[in-house]
């Protein structure tokens, strides 16, 4: 199995105890822009700002947050030159949701929690939808013995990275300028604050319903939270819909495994594969070569996607 840049220490960590708690920074942050996107957007809408906003948020989501971050830097599911890695990840940092490291800690920490035979309702989405998104935009959890994160050397040495993690809220003020200058504020507006608060809230919609969804067809044994696939909703969520797929093949460049199950994140890499920029994609590990993994219900018309590479 294919390894990422970060890992989770988890020994003597406990996953149910902790408590929920404000976290001022992402108040100021998401509260801030939820804000702005409420009150300004409607004084400022024009048909072009609207164009805009849908498409920057669909593409920086694609290229930033689906390929670049969580195919890519969480999950080493393909490889690229440092270049072109480090621009896809530039552009995750324009969604806004955080800095390179702080969506690998967020990211490593839930999925450690949830892999446990139990953990809190913070990382297992099981509460009301209001309740959860109040809590991932606006809060963190305060473990009573928490585990310890920690980012491979070379990762954590990279000085684009730790540039980028150090002003990862400040790169919107460029993308702000050019935009002011294209179409001034009406562009800023639906372009930065609306586009961030629907992009990050819009992600945390899919994953509480990612989370708490019913049974797909794999399960992960002694795991307390199991992925849960939404049909229907890959051109949306770029291939992300298709979490019980992800949560059984995490090392899996491809999301979609099976038949008609839509995923625009893969036709990126296979798009960028075709010009000769991809190594190493990560393959779905044989089915029956896992031991924690249970097929519960095969798709009549694919018998096994598993341990192979589907155009």
């Amino acid at each position: 199995m294919r390894g990422g840049v970060s890992r989770v220490l988890a020994r003597s960590a406990d996953a149910t105890r902790g408590e929920v708690v404000p976290a001022p920074d992402k108040i100021l942050w998401f509260g801030g822009l939820g804000l702005c996107a409420v009150v300004l957007g409607p004084l400022t809408f024009t048909p072009g700002a609207f164009a805009l906003f849908l498409g920057l948020t669909w593409a920086t989501l694609l290229l930033g947050h689906s390929v670049g971050m969580h195919r890519l830097l969480i999950h080493r599911s393909f490889d690229v030159p440092r270049w072109l890695e480090r621009t896809l990840v530039y552009v995750g940092v324009l969604v806004g949701c955080a800095g390179p490291y702080g969506i690998l800690r967020t990211h490593d920490v839930r999925d450690w929690a949830q892999r446990e035979p139990a953990c809190h309702p913070f990382f297992s989405h099981r509460v009301s939808l209001v309740r959860d998104l109040c809590w991932q935009l606006f809060c963190t959890f305060r473990f009573e013995r928490p585990p310890v994160f920690v980012v491979d050397p070379a990762a954590a040495r990279d000085r684009v990275y730790r540039f980028l993690e150090a002003t990862w809220r400040t790169q919107q003020v460029p993308l702000a300028a050019v935009l002011y200058l294209v179409g001034g504020w009406p562009w800023v507006v639906w372009g930065v604050p609306v586009r961030i608060f629907v992009s990050v809230a819009g992600h945390w919609l899919i994953v509480h319903y990612t989370h708490t969804g019913t049974r797909g067809r794999w399960q992960i044994d002694d795991a307390g939270v199991q992925g849960v696939d939404l049909p229907g909703l890959g051109l949306v969520t770029h291939g992300e819909c298709w979490h019980n797929n992800h949560h059984a093949f995490p090392e899996s460049a491809r999301i979609g495994l099976e038949p008609g199950q839509t995923d625009p994140g893969w036709w990126v890499i296979r798009g960028l594969d075709a010009l000769g920029l991809v190594q190493r994609i990560g393959l779905p590990r044989p089915s029956a070569e896992r031991e924690d993994l249970r097929e519960l219900a095969a798709p009549a018309s694919h018998a096994g996607a598993a341990g192979r590479h589907a155009a």
